[in-house]
């Protein structure tokens, strides 16, 4: 549902952007064939969140929990709008910006 949201405000922007969710126990196979720019996770699942850094976090993609009261809310466009200013500011640190 979030995802969906997610992808409905980047295509009102006309963003050139793709938002998938998947299972938790997908992780690794969806990181290993699909690469993807950012790893979000649902507060339901925020007790994996060092276990992904720790995973993950060589990766250098950023990687949060999404906020309660924004998940709660079905906010797709702050939940967008954070995981695109953190993929902007992974880049600039990996740029040494």
């Amino acid at each position: 549902m979030m995802a969906s949201k997610m992808q409905k405000v980047a295509d009102q922007h006309t963003l050139d952007i793709e938002v998938k969710a998947f299972s938790d126990n997908l992780l690794d196979k969806i990181i290993t064939e699909q690469n993807p720019d950012a790893i979000l996770l649902g507060p339901q699942v925020k007790y994996l969140y060092d276990k992904v850094v720790d995973r993950y976090g060589h990766l250098g993609k950023p990687i949060f929990v999404i906020d309660t009261e924004e998940y709660g809310n079905m906010d797709g466009e702050r939940v967008l709008k954070r995981a695109i200013l953190e993929i902007k500011k992974k880049k600039a640190e990996s740029e040494g910006k």
